[in-house]
């Protein structure tokens, strides 16, 4: 009787050190759109790493990525709800929760990646993700998705005539619905994940993207030609549930906030590093790439103009000037 009893206490025991361990584990999953090998990707591994290093494994980091976890917006409503740790995402999509964040979707806003740095990592950069917490997120950081360009199957875009008529897959908000406009193109909203068997269906002709998200989704397999318009730059909000972040102690908050920081600077580098390998890549694949000569894009960037005028006031004017007076200062 005497053994059965210290039995039971040494397995009550154990099974107490075992939930000590495991209310200071923490498990994060981390989701994103893009394919494995994509900078994105390789930014949130490496995040991974970096907190199992200083946390000494007792968080552990699961990247997610290819759009397993489902769509964007379903990611949102997942770390809304605590059912999802981290993702990262185009910051514009955040626009459907604060409407500011459609200032990050505004065409032709950057001019290189040093000025997007420069806007994302001050004060504009945190007082947009500041706003998110209110909206059960919390903003730690900016990735780089890069700038975009247009992909299509059925011509090469020589001049900015040549998009008309073109039927293009835009990411979902009014912003790119007008662009595409503006440019006599009929644009078609479409999530990520179903864009390459529309391509692939021809249910639409083209979409635009940079040239790691063209490359990593193989749209080279289903468009024959891009055309490098770098027409708009995306950030990736790199975001933790605020459900989530409220469980965590100050040491890991600070373990968190450090990890994005240091895998932040190695995911720019990154994806700045692998564009002309990844151009010659597309072109090995088979595709047709090619410039819109100066006097084109000086055309392209007028014929956007009226867009931002037309949505400068839905996104807030106080915003957009706050953006553009940043942009200034950084040019300088």
């Amino acid at each position: 009787m005497k053994r059965l009893f210290i039995k039971t206490l040494v397995a009550t025991a154990a099974l107490a050190t075992v939930g000590i361990a495991a209310a200071q584990d923490k498990v994060i999953k981390f989701a994103n759109q893009n394919a494995a090998g994509h900078p994105i990707v390789q930014g949130m591994e490496k995040f991974a790493e970096i907190v199992a290093a200083k946390s000494g494994g007792k968080i552990k980091v699961n990247v997610f990525p290819g759009g397993q976890l489902g769509s964007d917006q379903a990611n949102v409503s997942a770390l809304q709800g605590g059912t999802l740790e981290m993702a990262s995402m185009n910051s514009g999509i955040f626009a459907s929760q604060v409407k500011e964040f459609a200032a990050f979707d505004l065409p032709f806003m950057f001019a290189n990646g040093k000025e997007a740095d420069a806007v994302v990592d001050g004060p504009f950069g945190q007082k947009m993700h500041a706003k998110l917490e209110e909206k059960g997120l919390v903003g730690l950081g900016y990735y780089e998705l890069g700038f975009r360009n247009i992909t299509n199957s059925k011509r090469p875009i020589t001049k900015v005539e040549d998009i008309a008529g073109l039927k293009l897959r835009v990411i979902p908000n009014p912003i790119n619905v007008d662009w595409v406009k503006a440019l006599d193109a009929n644009p078609t909203p479409l999530p990520w994940p179903e864009v390459y068997a529309a391509l692939e269906q021809k249910a639409v002709d083209g979409q635009e993207n940079p040239v790691a998200t063209i490359w990593g989704a193989k749209l080279h397999e289903v468009q024959k030609y891009m055309t490098l318009t770098n027409h708009q730059y995306n950030p990736q909000s790199v975001v933790i549930s605020k459900k989530f972040w409220d469980t965590l102690s100050a040491d890991e908050k600070k373990i968190i906030g450090e990890a994005v920081a240091e895998s932040t600077k190695f995911q720019r580098a990154q994806a700045r590093a692998s564009v002309a390998s990844t151009v010659e890549n597309l072109k090995k694949a088979g595709m047709t790439v090619s410039e819109l000569a100066p006097g084109e894009q000086v055309k392209l960037v007028e014929k956007m103009k009226p867009v931002i005028t037309k949505h400068a006031g839905a996104v807030g004017e106080a915003t957009v000037s706050e953006l553009l007076a940043e942009l200034a200062k950084a040019r300088k």
